[in-house]
């Protein structure tokens, strides 16, 4: 028992140092010259994230699974796939951008020299909940002699100025609402999943426990029980790291509890059955 509470002490305590700054997974579909694929505004947004004290989820990670990224974002619609998409990831914010850089035709005067122009926009969308952060949109027109020195130039300009506007307004945002979760005293919409249910006792035992805690959860609801899954969904009284402590050091009869993954408004839990003594 004593391991257990220094173990989830441990996990709380990272939590709470965590809690201060988002994790974002950045997500770019840049275009130079209309078509060619590009990852500089991707780069400068890992940059400037970096510069405001926010970490990001390693792009190589992303780009080894960027086509089934793609194709779940085209499928599932916008804000609910990148929610689905960054929790994977283990992101607390998907910065999602679209960047498209072009030339004009026709050259400046009786010079070499071609102008270009480029369209830059991004959203930001929470992971826990779906909702849209931050946005911005912004376009900038350069001046250069080649296709590849141009559409890089229009590309970082317009790029700078979109993320100039969104990152502030993210974090802002997300100080803003860590801020308001931290003052309030009211009842916290909390999901929980619990793996490890093989045996319909276990499925029972944990609800039971669940509908016990009357200080610490108002109510119960169970949402779905499938292939050793069960997912509940629970107005809890406490913060969601307390509620995960309860559980380890109170768990439902013959079971333990591992914690997997805490969040403000999420809890990834595993049920382990005790060991006939």
């Amino acid at each position: 028992m004593k391991a257990q509470m220094v173990a989830v002490a441990a996990f709380v305590a990272a939590f709470a140092a965590d809690a201060a700054m988002p994790k974002v997974l950045v997500m770019v579909d840049e275009k130079a010259l209309g078509s060619v694929s590009t990852s500089e505004i991707e780069t400068m947004a890992v940059r400037k994230l970096a510069e405001k004290g926010v970490e990001t989820v390693d792009q190589s990670m992303v780009q080894a699974n960027l086509e089934r990224i793609q194709k779940a974002l085209r499928g599932a619609g916008d804000s609910r796939a990148s929610a689905v998409m960054g929790r994977e990831f283990g992101a607390d914010v998907m910065l999602i951008g679209e960047a498209v850089a072009k030339p004009n035709a026709a050259k400046i005067g009786d010079s070499n020299l071609h102008s270009y122009i480029a369209s830059v926009s991004f959203r930001a969308v929470r992971v826990d909940n779906s909702v849209n952060i931050a946005s911005s949109s912004e376009s900038a027109r350069v001046v250069a002699m080649d296709d590849i020195t141009g559409s890089s130039k229009v590309l970082r300009a317009a790029g700078e100025k979109a993320l100039d506007a969104v990152i502030p307004a993210l974090v802002a945002r997300w100080n803003s609402s860590s801020a308001e979760s931290a003052q309030a005293q009211e009842k916290t919409a909390i999901e929980i999943t619990v793996g490890g249910m093989d045996q319909i006792w276990k499925l029972k035992e944990t609800r039971v426990r669940l509908k016990s805690m009357k200080k610490a959860v108002e109510s119960v609801a169970q949402k779905s029980y499938a292939q050793g899954v069960a997912m509940f969904r629970v107005e809890s009284l406490i913060p969601a790291e307390e509620l995960a402590e309860e559980l380890v050091l109170n768990p439902p009869e013959g079971l333990k509890i591992q914690v997997v993954e805490i969040k403000p408004t999420v809890l990834s839990l595993r049920v382990v059955e005790t060991p006939e003594e």
